[in-house]
Order: structure tokens, then C-alpha cells, then sequence
């Protein structure tokens, strides 16, 4: 990545060479969506670091896991950090899902997870096993006997993670496999979803939902209506709705 690229990256999401990973950890989460809307759009992902952050930086979008950590851990490596990428499999109905399920980020002794959708709004102590509070709510990291780690999200498992790193290329397989395979969760239905300073506002289908306070809000929108609000809301310009067809 060079200095042009870092500095558009560092633009895209509102911070600066200088900022600390908790700020930027913070401003990616604000600016950069969790979506899958390329699914459903009919392009295909792939894990080319070039193609993420290109996606990220000059095409205005974000992305689900693969996508928005894997972009992030460029951008950190590019600024200095020691980061190491992380397998991680998502904890689902009640089971855990498949190694690789999940991509998220080492970065010293910090856990970083700018893909995870609802989530924490800065980067969680890996080596302590104390609960750990943040705006988003209470994070308690749990040793497994495997050796992996579970992390808990106000008591409830989110994902178990491996300590060993992993290369981006890795997890090429599985991320075909949530784009093709119709019981994916991905392909169920569009998502669009940002954190706000009040809460969160998400796109899920035609339905618009805004979570001010803990009271939620559900707008159901026609077509017109929902090109404009990711428009307006996420700054994403798009010239057909998404749909599977």
C-alpha cells in the first residue's frame, strides 16, 4: 500500500497517520459499513488485498468480515502494526460454524474486529480473561481446553477464536462458500448497518430500523425509497436494488 493509498484510506474513515488504533478502530467502525450487498448485487468477492481496500477506498462501500478486516489489517500493517489474522468460527442457533467462519485481527495484545456487525466499539485486551466493558456493552474473553478462545458479548458466545495466525488466502474457500451456498446467512437477505453516537441504524431488506436508546424504529421502504436511504445513509450510490435472482 503506498502513501497514496494509506492517506486516501486514512480520509475514507476520518483519521490521520497519527491517530491510535482505539481511534481508528472507532472511526472504521462509524464510517465504513458491515454489508453484504455484493452478494446480492451479483459481484463476486475476493480476497486480493488490493481489490478490498480498493472496494473500501475508491468505490465508497464496506463489506462483511473478510472484506472490512482484511482491508483494516492492510491499512495497520501499512501504518506500522504487528497484526496477525485471526480464524474464528462463528457461534450460531445454538453451535459453533466452521473454521474460517469468521476473519478477525491480532494486533499486539489487542483483539481487533472492525466485521463482526453489533459489536465492540474498540479493540478488547486479548490476554485478559476480566470483563471488559465498552459502549457497545460488557466483552469477556473465555480459554476453551482446545486452546481457543471464546468471546462473550453481555454473557452470550459470538465466536471462538483460534490464537494461531492465519494468511488472507486461508480463507478464500470459506468466503466462496457464504457467497454460493444458499443456506448461507449472507444470501438470506440484504444487510447494511452502521454503529451510531445513539445506536445503530441498519438496511435488512426494504426495512429500515434506526435504535436510538434501546427503541427501535422500522420504516418499510419501496425501491426508490431504499436506493436513497443507502445513499443518504451509508453513502453507498447504487443504480439497481440488490436481489438475488
Amino acid at each position: 500500500m503506498d502513501d497514496h493509498v494509506i492517506d486516501a484510506y486514512l480520509d475514507r474513515i476520518g483519521a490521520t497517520r497519527s491517530s491510535t488504533l482505539a481511534e481508528l478502530h472507532k472511526r472504521h467502525l462509524a464510517a465504513v459499513p458491515f454489508e453484504n450487498l455484493s452478494i446480492h448485487l451479483g459481484e463476486t468477492v475476493t480476497l486480493d488485498e488490493d481489490l478490498l481496500v480498493d472496494k473500501i477506498v475508491n468505490r465508497r462501500r464496506g463489506g462483511f468480515c473478510y472484506e472490512l478486516n482484511g482491508a483494516f489489517a492492510a491499512l495497520l500493517r501499512a501504518l506500522g502494526h504487528d497484526v496477525r489474522l485471526l480464524s474464528a468460527k462463528v457461534f450460531n442457533d445454538g453451535a459453533y460454524g466452521p473454521p474460517f467462519d469468521h476473519l478477525a485481527l491480532r494486533v499486539g495484545d489487542l483483539l481487533v474486529d472492525v466485521g463482526f456487525g453489533r459489536f465492540s466499539l474498540r479493540p478488547l485486551d486479548i490476554t485478559s480473561r476480566d470483563v471488559q466493558h465498552d459502549a457497545a456493552g460488557a466483552f469477556q474473553l473465555v480459554d476453551t481446553p482446545d486452546g481457543d478462545v471464546d468471546v462473550l458479548f453481555d454473557g452470550v458466545p459470538q465466536y471462538r477464536f483460534e490464537t494461531r495466525p492465519r494468511e488472507l488466502a486461508e480463507f478464500r474457500a470459506t468466503c466462496w462458500y457464504q457467497q454460493t451456498w444458499p443456506e448461507s446467512p449472507f444470501r438470506r437477505g440484504t444487510t447494511c448497518s452502521l454503529p451510531t453516537p445513539t445506536g445503530r441504524i441498519t438496511i435488512a431488506d426494504h426495512k429500515l430500523i434506526t435504535t436510538e436508546g434501546g427503541e427501535k424504529h422500522v420504516e418499510e421502504l419501496d425501491d426508490d425509497a431504499l436506493l436513497a436511504a443507502y445513499a443518504e445513509h451509508f453513502g453507498i450510490v447504487l443504480d439497481r436494488v440488490p436481489r438475488l435472482t
